[in-house]
């Protein structure tokens, strides 16, 4: 059977950012069980799961009670569109994100992704300044390296030129400044405050190039996420949140993995101490038990919406979701009855420490993160920090690394947008026994790694 699905698979399902030719004659790995913080495959055998899915399943795999709040829902309303209507699940999901919002974000527009939320906030930021009288504020900032999803706009933000170039020429007017990479900071490596302000104003000197008149928006994730979890260095979001007001470009929090506890808050623009005026999220909002996201937006951005004959031109199809709004709103009640948010920052510590005894490996140059959201690069040589070649990345890196860690029981991420990383993420529910756990499977396998270089 498990032959027979594989072939199956290979034949007629289309995975997403795989090469394909690599399961012409080898079997696709197929998951069929979840339950708490692992994974269980088509042949029995227990993962892992140090990635939540992909940064999604907070509360754990199998709760019950969000199935059971989906079968609920589906028997009254299966569905019905936010297109000029209302369904109470999506006026109650709108209500309950609006309160664990920061400041005036009282506006929920929902999507069925990530992605989506992302081309939604530019395309409101663009009808926003048009509605003002400033059409000419379209373009956008964002960070190297950083990942903000697939749809042609929020590729265009996306600063990973390798997922860019098969799809050129994007929307034009996106445009990337240096993010918060400390371990590779060009300057001011040694003093993490000074390397953020640095990295901050480099948001104001692009500004400033453009023209402010004509920028409309900045997008930073709280931690970024492609290139291995880079956390802001102190007073980096200050900065930042003083040069858009500065010349009135609007800042979003692109949170579709840092939101819903992933840093040990509902929103990591919390955890950091700055408001935006969009927040984007999705992911853990239902800890992946049905899709949604979101678009959460100040009272001030809404506000030309809201009078006179003008509407936001842009909508989908199953945002709002009666099923997924009642997910995610049983997700929520889970998230405070067991005190999730608490929970990470409770053991965000111990977490850190626990990866941290890796840096006796000589293959671990650097260990980043905040929350449960880690990052591990990978070196060629700690003292000058050398990072692979394209050959050593190809051959160690995906192939020996990514599935050596698999089939060692732990399903992570092990990546090259950037310098290579293994990303680690694990849900919510984890502790110390699981941390260990995960340890002892990544310095085997790192230890065997740094033997093929």
């Amino acid at each position: 059977m498990s032959e027979d699905l594989s072939r199956t698979a290979y034949e007629h399902l289309w995975m997403h950012f795989t090469r394909m030719s690599g399961y012409r004659d080898a079997p696709v790995p197929t998951i069929v069980r979840g339950e708490g913080a692992h994974i269980y495959d088509d042949r029995g055998k227990r993962y892992i799961d140090g990635l939540s899915g992909l940064f999604v399943v907070q509360a754990g795999h199998g709760r019950s009670e969000l199935a059971e709040a989906a079968h609920r829902q589906a028997r009254e309303l299966a569905f019905f569109p936010i297109w000029s209507y209302a369904h109470p699940k999506a006026v109650e999901l709108a209500e309950r994100l609006a309160g664990y919002a920061p400041g005036d974000l009282n506006k929920v527009f929902f999507t069925t992704g990530g992605g989506e939320a992302v081309e939604t906030a530019w395309k409101l930021a663009k009808q926003y300044f048009a509605l003002t009288g400033r059409p000419g504020r379209h373009k956008v900032v964002s960070r190297a390296v950083a990942y903000h999803g697939t749809p042609h706009g929020a590729l265009s933000i996306t600063g990973l030129p390798a997922l860019r170039a098969p799809f050129e020429p994007l929307v034009p007017g996106a445009f990337k400044v240096p993010n918060t990479n400390l371990y590779r900071a060009p300057l001011h490596g040694d003093d993490p405050e000074a390397f953020g302000l640095w990295a901050a104003d480099q948001i104001e000197q692009q500004i400033l190039f453009e023209g402010p008149e004509t920028v409309a928006a900045v997008f930073l994730e709280p931690v970024q996420n492609a290139g291995g979890c880079f956390p802001p260095p102190p007073g980096y979001f200050a900065r930042v949140r003083e040069i858009c007001d500065r010349y009135g470009v609007l800042l979003v929090s692109d949170e579709v993995i840092c939101a819903f506890g992933r840093l040990g808050t509902m929103f990591g623009c919390e955890k950091f101490g700055y408001v935006p005026d969009m927040i984007t999220c999705a992911k853990g909002l239902t800890s992946g038990y049905s899709p949604i996201g979101a678009c959460l937006v100040s009272d001030r951005v809404a506000e030309p919406f809201y009078r006179g004959g003008d509407a936001f031109l842009h909508g989908y199809t199953f945002g709002g979701h009666p099923v997924s709004s009642a997910v995610a709103l049983a997700n929520l009640d889970l998230f405070e009855r067991e005190g999730l948010n608490q929970r990470v920052l409770d053991h965000e510590a111990a977490l850190r420490a626990t990866l941290e005894r890796l840096h006796d490996l000589p293959i671990v140059g650097d260990v980043r993160g905040d929350g449960y959201f880690y990052g591990i690069e990978l070196v060629k040589d700690k003292a000058t920090k050398e990072t692979f070649t394209d050959e050593e990345t190809e051959r160690v890196l995906y192939g020996f690394l990514s599935g050596a860690l698999y089939d060692a029981g732990l399903y992570c991420r092990a990546d090259d947008r950037g310098d290579p990383v293994v990303q680690l993420a694990p849900p919510l529910i984890a502790g110390q026994p699981l941390f260990d756990e995960i340890e002892q499977v990544l310095r085997a396998v790192l230890t065997e790694a740094w033997s093929k270089l």
